[in-house]
């Protein structure tokens, strides 16, 4: 297994909202509903066995970027992704912050 980035250009259906999402081999969460899969252990790995599906937890400024953190409903691993040009900028700045972290 390795530690390094692997890029995935792969399209999915939403599994939280149904929304089609063209990836872009760094699509990582839907652009919709911010919801991710624990999918990876690595990015791009493909290699958790998990599976679960991924709450956005927690939305912040990082420097120049936007970050969401996920959480795993099924393992409660987290993972910081940053926001993307796309992504639902207004549900992250409200729902995410009006109904709490965790």
């Amino acid at each position: 297994m390795s530690s390094k980035f692997i890029r995935n250009i792969e399209d999915f259906t939403c599994e939280h909202c149904g929304a089609e999402v063209k990836g872009t081999g760094y699509t990582n969460h839907c652009p919709k509903c911010l919801w991710s899969k624990h999918v990876d252990i690595h990015p791009g790995d493909r290699a958790a066995k998990c599976g679960g599906m991924m709450k956005p937890v927690d939305f912040e400024r990082g420097g120049d970027e936007y970050v969401l953190t996920h959480k795993c409903l099924i393992c409660g691993y987290e993972k910081r992704n940053i926001l993307e040009e796309g992504d639902n900028f207004d549900l992250a700045l409200t729902s995410i912050r009006d109904h709490g972290p965790k």
